[in-house]
């Protein structure tokens, strides 16, 4: 059941950033396509899972003085090797996301996992909550990316094959060849607009649910039900 309640929180009802609207620099920043999203949102969670391992199986043996410092020293020594994977094995991605990378070091969603749960947790609730923490952000990030890619430009994971292999360049989709594409969508105006429409939805499908559920509740409470 915890395991069950983690993996919910971490990708819906605790969202990074559909639900606690954190993180937003690289959420508006790298956002213009759904594979530089997805791309933004991997390297994230693998930094986010490894470092609530890490921090962890270290936190019986770290003062409480000088948490904040070590665990600053974990995240950036983990950014440094995703920065430098992607430098030697994705260049070309990387040229895209090369200054976003760097600066997950200053994520407040990895540092808050850190400091709220995996400095309290055992190893494997650490692991489970960093991994769909960090999936919950590749998703909020890859739809967006998707919405603002396909108004902006008319076409669906562009250039996947520079982050998955050449095996999924069936991925990228032109939808229309003749769209010229709403400039404002993959400028950083586009990203609020984006993330605003997005955050209204989600509201909104929380609401019907919630509604849906109650009314079934109800019809359980009432003398037939009874």
């Amino acid at each position: 059941m915890k395991m069950r309640q983690l993996i919910q929180d971490g990708l819906w009802h605790n969202n990074v950033v559909f639900a606690q609207l954190l993180a937003l620099c690289p959420t508006l920043a790298v956002t213009t396509s759904g594979t530089n999203g997805l791309g933004m949102g991997l390297a994230t969670t693998a930094v986010l899972t490894v470092s609530n391992i890490i921090i962890a199986l270290i936190r019986d043996f770290v003062s409480p003085a000088v948490r904040i410092p070590v665990f600053v020293v974990v995240i950036a020594t983990l950014v440094t090797l995703v920065d430098l994977s992607l430098n030697a094995w994705l260049h070309d991605l990387y040229k895209v996301l090369g200054l976003f990378i760097a600066l997950i070091v200053v994520n407040c969603a990895i540092l808050g996992r850190a400091e709220a749960f995996a400095s309290k947790s055992p190893v494997v609730d650490a692991a489970i909550d960093g991994l769909f923490m960090g999936l919950g952000f590749t998703f909020a990030l890859t739809v967006i990316g998707l919405v603002r890619e396909l108004f902006g430009s008319g076409t669906l994971f562009a250039q996947a094959s520079l982050l998955l292999g050449p095996g999924f360049s069936f991925l990228e989709t032109t939808l229309a060849k003749d769209f010229n594409g709403a400039l404002m969508m993959i400028l950083p105006p586009g990203g609020f607009f984006a993330l605003g429409v997005l955050l209204a939805a989600k509201r909104v499908l929380e609401a019907r649910l919630a509604a849906r559920r109650a009314a079934a509740a109800g019809a359980d409470l009432s003398p037939e039900g009874v």
